[in-house]
Order: structure tokens, then sequence, then C-alpha cells
């Protein structure tokens, strides 16, 4: 187990050279998989079971931080009226904004009303060497979508264009608080931004309305990070290819995670855009669930290799890691960075 330091990945985010290969990853599902024989390392009823677990698990797989899911803390929430079937849903089920109306009345929360303490009680607990990176609980888009329903969205945005602009302001101004309390607290290091913006073959929202409504916001978020002394990463889905100048250019977000082959395959990625962002992840999850773990660490290793000597990368997946990827799949991505 090799010894953990920050100054890696901070490294990596300023598209630098780090000391070592360096790994990241958004998120692992149940990360108690990967304690092998020292199962009982984190007590199940403990509250803050899923945090330790995370911590436990990022130091023994080698990262030099530890990412908290904000979904599972209870610092900033956008409700909705929720989702009666588990498999399938309507585009606009569980929507609970309509209207002037029911904007006025929905309970939009308060960033500053949210504990944040978990971070000062979990930061003792943190290895020497290592630091947070907090997350949003989904992103601008995202809960815009959840509260309105997407094709209600998009019929709203050429019905009444006012009251989607008070929708994104609502949601958006409420994020750039949340980032400003993140970034200020010590033992977080870095901040990520998550927030999917496209589908396989293009944006959700088109390029003009993602810039009208979503990219002010963001370009914020990143400014209160920024001011704060942190690095901002953006981790989104789908095709952005049209908008990656914004990304970079505009809005100034330090990385960029998720990558998916039949898009943009992390490679190709790295030398469009790695001159001028760092690059993150991008082992793409399809292929770490269907490949050997041969081919995966052949892959894997390759990839750390092309970016060694220019630095600004660090390997993991397309997205996260859940439950069904293959234990052993994961490890054979880890080890072409653990063992280099």
């Amino acid at each position: 187990m090799r010894k953990p330091d920050f100054d890696n990945i901070l490294a990596v985010l300023a598209n630098t050279k780090p000391e070592r290969p360096t790994l990241f990853e958004f998120a692992i599902n149940k990360p108690q998989r990967f304690f092998g024989s020292h199962r009982n390392v984190v007590d199940e009823d403990d509250p803050l079971a899923v945090f330790r677990a995370l911590i436990y698990v990022f130091h023994r797989l080698g990262y030099d931080y530890v990412p908290i899911p904000s979904w599972e803390t209870n610092t900033l929430s956008f409700p909705t009226s929720g989702f009666t079937q588990k498999d399938t849903r309507s585009l606009n089920e569980g929507a609970n904004i309509f209207d002037k109306k029911s904007l006025r009345s929905y309970p939009f929360p308060d960033p500053d009303a949210g504990d944040y303490s978990i971070f000062q009680t979990l930061s003792k607990e943190l290895p020497d060497g290592m630091k947070f990176i907090c997350n949003g609980n989904g992103g601008i888009l995202e809960n815009a979508i959840n509260l309105v329903g997407y094709e209600n969205l998009c019929i709203m945005l050429f019905e009444d264009e006012n009251l989607v602009q008070k929708i994104f302001d609502a949601i958006g101004s409420r994020y750039v608080r949340y980032y400003e309390i993140c970034a200020r607290i010590d033992c977080i290091g870095a901040c990520i931004s998550n927030d999917d913006w496209g589908f396989k073959t293009q944006t959700i929202l088109s390029p003009a309305m993602l810039r009208k409504y979503v990219f002010p916001w963001q370009r914020k978020i990143v400014e209160v990070v920024h001011k704060a002394g942190k690095p901002a990463i953006l981790h989104s889905c789908g095709n952005l290819e049209k908008v990656m100048d914004d990304v970079i250019d505009d809005m100034k977000f330090d990385a960029k995670h998720s990558f998916e082959d039949s898009i943009v395959p992390v490679e190709q990625a790295y030398e469009r855009w790695g001159d001028r962002i760092a690059i993150l992840g991008g082992i793409d999850i399809d292929y770490l669930c269907s490949r050997s773990p041969e081919e995966i660490y052949e892959r894997s290793h390759t990839m750390i290799l092309k970016t060694k000597n220019r630095g600004g990368y660090a390997l993991g997946s397309g997205n996260s890691i859940p439950e069904y990827v293959p234990a052993e799949n994961y490890q054979a991505m880890l080890s072409a960075a653990v063992e280099d």
C-alpha cells in the first residue's frame, strides 16, 4: 500500500506531471466489496459507515483523496415528488414545478442550513497525506429536469423563457453558495461539479440554451472554488464536443471527467484537449465489465505511458465503479498505476 500524497492529484488538476502515476474515481458503489480480509473494519450500524468505508477503501487501493458523496449527506438536496417505478419512468414523473405558482410554493433548500460538520468529523480519520474531494447532489441541469420533467422543460423553454430562467436561477444560486461553503473547508482539497449535459450523440439542451441557463452558474461555481484556492473538476456525461471550448475557456474548469468509448475514447480526448485541461479516468465502463483483466491492464498501462511525460492525467473508469463491475477487472486497472 503506497503512501498517499494529495499533491499528486493537485499536480494532475494543474495539468502538470505528478510524482507518480495517479488514480481518480468519481464514486465507488458498495466499497465494502473491496475490504478483502478486513471486512469488519467498518461497523455497518454506524451512521457514518459508508463514509468510513470509502476512506478505508480509497486509502487501501492507492488513491490520494477520498470522494464524499453529497447524496449521502445532509447538506443540499432538491426533493421531488418521487418515482413510482423502479426500472423505467416517464420523462415527467416526480416533477414539482409546472408554473409560477408551483415555483413559489416549492420549498427550495437553504445551503447555509446544511450540516457540513461531517467533513470535520471524518477529517480526523483521514490518513496522512489525503484530503476529501466533494461533489454536488446532482447538478444544476439535472435538478431542473427532475423538478420540472424533461418533456415539460423542453416545452417550457418555448412557452415561458422567463419562468425557465427563474428555475435555473433558484437552483444555480444555491449551488454556488453550496460550493462556496465546501471550498472553504480545510480538509476539502478540490470540488467536483457533477451535472450531466449530454446524450450519446448531442447535448441534452442545445448549446445555446446551455450557455444561457446553465453555464453562467457553472462559471460562478468555478469562480468561488478558485477563490478558495481549490481546483474545480467537471463530471459530466454525454457528448459535449460542441461545448468543450465553453468548459475550458469560458467556465475554466481545471479537469474534465466522464468519457465513453462510443462518444470520444479517452485516448482521443487526451490528444484533443489534454494540453488545455486535465483529463481524468476514461477507461470505459463497458470495457471494464466485458474485457479480460489482461486487456484492461494493457489499455490502462498504455494510457499511463502515453501521459507520463506530459502529465495532466489520472487513471480511472469512464464514469464510476458500480457494483456490477467485476472486482478483478477493477483491480487490473488499478494495478497499472500502483505497480508502475
